[in-house]
């Protein structure tokens, strides 16, 4: 979330490696429910300016000729979910792939902090709080990538890090994320043209329904086909890893849409999910139209494109685009 020169900068540094953050002891977990790391895994903390931790989860890109001018890639979260929801499929893939991944837990979420507030953050906090991470922790110009309300504070970090000249991104990848206006569009699409299926969001989503219901649960982030044992595995760690509200909404809206940057540098990639039963075909048309690129609609996925059982269909897509930006500029 320019990608152009900044990238070829990227590659002419290629010889520096991104920094690993600094680990610190933590040997209490905040869920009740801890993510077990996989093998080449690593979780460590990054301190931020407020002086509290944001859980990190770490994979090194194994590298060769094909690979080492591989950028970093940087990922965000949305709502009830946390870091393991990238370290479960497309972690290990991306790190077999030559990309030195990180997966960040905003506060408030996963094993992260929590801060002194009801709700974890604004857009603005996040944004800044993944804008220190990046600044300090990485050597190369990153790739970005967001889902859901992780796509906005992306949106929100690419208009800020365009306004200011403060920093550069290799590019951005937002997946099926909130569009730049919020999610009050789609509320009222579903409650006109899908009431059913508006009460089902609102039930499973502001209710938390899908915390205690595995058909609602599966209904809304994943696709009928996902056997329980893994929906039930994936509702625990999303109940546990959201331990606050990500935003306060009233406030969220408030302060929307995202500023649009005339002659965008950076590079985005839109990619959405077909079976999104959150994020609906006019809502990604909405991001599409934003940032002047066509969307990529993945088929057979559901919202939770990273955790579904085809998950490599969209964990390829974005390894394709990311491996084609040179020859765009």
């Amino acid at each position: 979330m320019a990608a152009g020169g900044s990238y070829v900068l990227a590659s002419i540094l290629s010889m520096k490696i991104t920094k690993m953050p600094q680990s610190l002891v933590n040997n209490e977990y905040r869920m009740k429910v801890p993510y077990k790391l996989k093998l080449g895994q690593s979780r460590i903390f990054h301190k931020l300016p407020s002086g509290l931790n944001m859980e990190v989860i770490f994979q090194k890109g194994m590298r060769n000729q094909q690979t080492e001018k591989s950028p970093p890639l940087v990922f965000v979260h949305g709502s009830f979910h946390a870091a393991w929801c990238w370290a479960e499929h497309w972690l290990p893939f991306f790190s077999q792939n030559g990309f030195d991944s990180y997966a960040l837990s905003l506060l408030g979420q996963g094993e992260s902090d929590d801060p002194d507030d009801t709700v974890a953050g604004s857009l603005q906090t996040h944004a800044a709080d993944v804008a220190d991470f990046i600044k300090n922790q990485t050597t190369l110009s990153p790739v970005l990538i967001g889902h859901s309300f992780g796509g906005l504070i992306v949106q929100y970090y690419i208009a800020s890090l365009e306004k200011d000249s403060s920093g550069s991104l290799a590019g951005a990848v937002l997946v099926c994320s909130v569009p730049p206006a919020g999610n009050s569009g789609l509320v009222w699409r579903y409650l006109f043209t899908k009431p059913v299926a508006a009460f089902k969001v609102t039930m499973s989503l502001a209710a938390k329904a899908f915390q205690t219901s595995l058909p609602l649960c599966k209904e809304t982030f994943f696709l009928c086909k996902m056997d329980d044992h893994l929906v039930l595995r994936y509702q625990e760690l999303m109940t546990e890893s959201s331990r606050m509200p990500l935003f306060d909404l009233r406030k969220l809206n408030a302060s929307l849409p995202v500023a649009s940057v005339p002659n965008l540098s950076t590079r985005v990639l839109v990619m959405g999910a077909v079976d999104d039963f959150i994020v609906d075909a006019k809502g990604l048309d909405e991001t599409g139209s934003f940032y002047d690129v066509e969307p990529v609609r993945v088929e057979g996925v559901a919202h939770d494109v990273m955790l579904d059982p085809l998950w490599e269909k969209g964990a390829q897509l974005i390894k394709s685009w990311i491996q084609n930006l040179d020859a765009k500029i």
